[in-house]
């Protein structure tokens, strides 16, 4: 799992990618749509930023700040650290543990996003090897 690289992971799953001017409200919804946590925000296609759950919550709502006005682009993250689509999904890992964040965009070289990966990724990885097992131990379990 940690050598499976990160366009694997990310592989014809759709994310949420808006320009900075669009509402907060409205960006939150398109997550909600494709059950999401994070978006990228980009201007003329490249990515300028990410937004997730915490930020709505910490930046926005903790901060009292209406999610109709107010544009994703002040409250996202600027600049977030990136990963190439052929870089290990271990590597991601270790640099979301080293940060502290829970979302890294994977793109081009010309920064164009590719997708989203994250923590939770991990999680679904994981359930997939474990039922892996369990399906191996059912066949053992036939064979003796």
């Amino acid at each position: 799992m940690p050598t499976r690289p990160l366009k694997e992971v990310i592989a014809e799953r759709e994310f949420v990618c808006v320009s900075s001017d669009v509402p907060v409200r409205e960006v939150s919804r398109r997550m909600l749509a494709l059950n999401r946590s994070a978006a990228l925000v980009t201007e003329h296609g490249v990515l300028t930023g990410i937004f997730t759950e915490r930020d709505a919550s910490f930046r926005v709502l903790a901060a009292g700040l209406d999610p109709d006005a107010t544009p994703i682009g002040a409250v996202m993250t600027h600049n977030p650290q990136t990963l190439g689509a052929d870089k290990p999904f271990g590597h991601a890992l270790h640099l979301m543990y080293e940060g502290g964040y829970r979302h890294i965009p994977v793109v081009d070289r010309n920064r164009r996003p590719l997708g989203v990966v994250s923590a939770r990724d991990a999680l679904a990885l994981d359930a997939l090897d474990f039922g892996a097992e369990l399906v191996r131990r059912e066949e053992i379990t036939v064979i003796l």
